[in-house]
């Protein structure tokens, strides 16, 4: 039986106990948050760095895959990516938020990224485009056809004339491109992760994409 003195003796154990837990620990039962994953990684902790790259490790390899069209390519930049953050993560002074720098280590990596031996490409998926007056975007479109099979003809020709036009792209403006349509960022994310102003991403975005509509014209028109 709980006598009012055990049970008094009991809640005093249970303060002790919450207060000699570190902060996050207290608040968030869970589990540590982001930025004590952070200080512990810095300090060396594999496993924290493991965890913290969970929460983005396919935003990285989808923007390797979406930059490089192959998917040997993706996992290798993907890999330096992962190894450059953990060597440098003990640098980082938290002035912005992981994944920001985490995808500014990206960026870096597929810029400077040259395929080691010739791979086949992956074809993508994504069609024909059209250019929409408000301001520059490309959209995606299905070619008018009579079945699947000249369909998916149509497709894989394609995909090969953006794929070699892509090639012709410079490396900032390829990257800048594929961001925006193929993942999805916006403008002030991208001059986030690139570390330059809006304006320039627009001039990089503005050139490829006139660049592309220059080399694609005609096609299967």
């Amino acid at each position: 039986m709980r006598t009012p003195e055990n049970k008094k003796k009991e809640e005093n154990l249970q303060g002790e106990s919450r207060q000699n837990q570190p902060p996050s620990m207290a608040a968030r039962p869970g589990g540590l948050d982001e930025r004590d994953l952070v200080l512990r990684a810095k300090e060396g902790d594999e496993n924290a760095f493991e965890k913290l790259v969970e929460k983005y490790d396919r935003r990285v390899l989808s923007l390797a895959f979406s930059y490089t069209r192959n998917s040997d390519d993706a996992k290798d930049i993907y890999q330096d990516t992962l190894i450059r953050a953990f060597r440098s993560i003990k640098n980082f002074e938290m002035r912005s938020e992981f994944s920001t720098w985490l995808y500014r280590i990206a960026t870096n990596v597929c810029l400077s990224f040259k395929s080691n031996q010739s791979r086949d490409v992956v074809m993508f998926r994504r069609t024909t485009w059209r250019r929409e007056e408000s301001d520059d975007e490309i959209v995606h479109v299905d070619p008018p056809v009579a079945d699947n099979a000249e369909r998916d003809f149509m497709r894989a020709e394609l995909a090969k004339q953006i794929e070699k036009a892509m090639q012709l792209l410079s490396p900032m403006q390829r990257l800048v491109f594929t961001m925006k349509h193929y993942e999805g960022y916006k403008l002030r994310e991208i001059a986030t992760f690139m570390k330059c102003t809006e304006g320039t991403v627009k001039k990089h975005l503005f050139v490829a994409v006139r660049r592309l509509q220059g080399e694609l014209k005609g096609v299967y028109e």
